[in-house]
């Protein structure tokens, strides 16, 4: 039976949760919020998704093995910002699903919140 692995990739939860946990070739991401990386939609939004990077990085994984993305949004004006920044981030990757939800607000007052799953090894040729 496969056992619950946390990951941690450096990422320092805010809350008590792990940012990430595989089970088997499974892959679980918390939902990342990128606050450290500016005030703006889009420097907030690649530094959460270089915190996804690195967590299935060190699942052994990358974004090609992703199947599923939900996108929190504290303002959907921004969701055509935030695109461009995830566009470019998969840019030659399969898409994977995604869901993108408007919210009332966002823990630290984030602008984005992205969470992930994906299966080890699926988008590999």
């Amino acid at each position: 039976m496969n056992k619950k692995q946390p990951i941690y990739a450096g990422v320092k939860p805010m809350f008590p949760y792990n940012p990430c946990i595989t089970v088997g070739d499974d892959i679980w991401v918390a939902g990342q919020i990128g606050i450290d990386g500016g005030e703006s939609m889009a420097e907030q939004a690649a530094a959460a998704l270089a915190k996804i990077d690195a967590l299935l990085g060190e699942a052994g994984s990358d974004k090609g093995d992703l199947v599923m993305v939900m996108v929190l949004l504290e303002n959907m004006a921004e969701f055509g910002e935030f695109n461009e920044v995830y566009a470019a981030w998969l840019e030659g990757a399969i898409l994977p699903a995604r869901a993108a939800y408007g919210v009332k607000e966002l823990p630290a007052g984030a602008k984005v919140e992205v969470v992930a799953r994906a299966v080890r090894g699926s988008g590999s040729a």
